[in-house]
């Protein structure tokens, strides 16, 4: 019973409020040009480690070009302009393969 409850809690399909926190972090990592899953720290834990020993040399590359833009514009304390916002996630996108979001289709 317990772990049903904990699992809805954390489940941004099904929890609104876990909806909303998912949504305001995304947001609030666009600003600095970032994605989610550049906030996970190889150091902390050696899984993620391997997991980026994994990737192509490039995918990590552009994770890094992210992070330190990121640090740069958090010291400035400055925001990614709207436009590039945009500009970078449909280039990333078209790089990776991904369809834009609008013609992605949901299984």
């Amino acid at each position: 019973m317990l772990s049903r409850i904990s699992s809805w809690f954390v489940n941004p399909r099904r929890n609104p409020l876990a909806r909303m926190h998912r949504n305001a972090v995304a947001a609030r990592l666009r600003k600095y040009g970032l994605r989610y899953d550049d906030l996970y720290d190889p150091y902390h834990d050696l899984d993620i480690k391997e997991a980026l020993a994994r990737l192509p040399r490039e995918v990590v590359d552009a994770r890094n070009q992210r992070l330190k833009r990121a640090m740069d514009l958090s010291m400035k304390h400055q925001y990614l302009p709207d436009d590039l916002q945009v500009k970078k996630e449909r280039a990333e996108r078209e790089a990776l393969g991904a369809l834009p979001l609008y013609q992605r289709t949901i299984p």
